[in-house]
């Protein structure tokens, strides 16, 4: 057993194609699937089936390539110790950021983390919780921005910042003069959330438990930006998070409402594998965000670390 033949085994259990893999690795298609072959030999087991379309894991397989891919992050590791005083702040980070999250934060936090760290590009990666989750377990990704908690195994977490949501209502709404509002009275209007899957939707219902419904029930939008157009065309009210909701996202035909206490909020933290061997890179995406001094959110702040 070889660590080219580890990472031969995560690649493919990443691309699910034995071709694309090769090219991924750079080596032939039929001198990976030999050394694929050689390894299940070796150790007595299949950990791929193969079908004509596609290629799937078997149920061993899957705990297989797990603990292959936590040795390969060892040795990167090992790598580490023996390079004491290497920059770890030089080369390639794959970020992943949620979608309510990203253009919101990114655009201010991207230049001062070039300014801090200007041999470490960026690779973004905006998407879901469930797609984000995914591409950090399996290596495609180093690091993820999302709601807390958290809970994955394998996965350390920190906690970056708090912020609350407002309503959010049309110029002409009966409510466009008031200063505040509870929420449970939107329970008695036509509210436009996110499609399911996406965390902000669930967040607002556990928060605003009147306002649960169906998936399917009412108007909903892929984007905090579709929902905030909807809003402005009259088509009902809705809920954003504060970082939405800054003098550069104004709209002269919107009204933000604070919320009564307990105001609806989340927390947004950094998640990471436990092998990630750039640990100075948490510290600079934390100090650089608490940087940012975003009106409405609340930095949390110490070091503390879980998962």
């Amino acid at each position: 057993m070889t660590l080219t033949e580890l990472q031969y085994i995560v690649v493919v259990a990443q691309e699910r194609h034995f071709g694309r893999a090769a090219e991924r690795a750079f080596v032939t298609q039929p001198a990976l699937s030999l050394a694929i072959k050689k390894l299940e030999d070796e150790l007595g087991t299949m950990i791929f089936e193969r079908r004509r379309s596609r290629i799937e894991l078997t149920p061993l397989g899957e705990q297989i390539v797990h603990q292959a891919q936590r040795v390969l992050e060892e040795a990167e590791h090992i790598k580490l110790i023996a390079a004491q005083g290497k920059d770890q702040l030089n080369g390639l980070l794959r970020f992943g950021v949620i979608a309510t999250v990203g253009p919101y934060i990114l655009p201010d936090l991207i230049p001062i983390l070039y300014k801090r760290a200007p041999a470490m590009p960026f690779e973004i990666e905006e998407s879901l919780t469930a797609n984000l989750t995914a591409m950090l377990k399996n290596g495609k990704l180093d690091v993820i921005m999302v709601a807390l908690p958290f809970e994955e195994l394998g996965i350390h977490t920190q906690a970056l910042y708090d912020e609350p949501f407002k309503a959010v209502v049309p110029v002409g709404h009966r409510w466009e003069h008031k200063k505040q509002i509870d929420a449970r009275e939107l329970d008695g209007e036509k509210v436009l959330l996110l499609h399911a899957g996406h965390c902000f939707r669930q967040q607002v219902l556990s928060a605003c438990p009147e306002l649960s419904r169906s998936d399917t029930e009412g108007l909903q939008g892929n984007s905090l930006e579709t929902i905030r157009q909807m809003v402005a065309s009259g088509l009902g009210v809705t809920v954003l998070p504060c970082s939405a909701l800054t003098k550069k996202y104004a709209n002269k035909r919107l009204i933000a409402i604070d919320l009564a206490k307990p105001v609806p909020g989340r927390r947004i933290g950094l998640a990471w594998r436990r092998g990630f061997t750039r640990p100075q890179v948490i510290d600079v995406i934390r100090d650089a965000i608490h940087g940012l001094k975003m009106p409405g959110l609340s930095m949390v702040p110490g070091e503390h670390r879980s998962g």
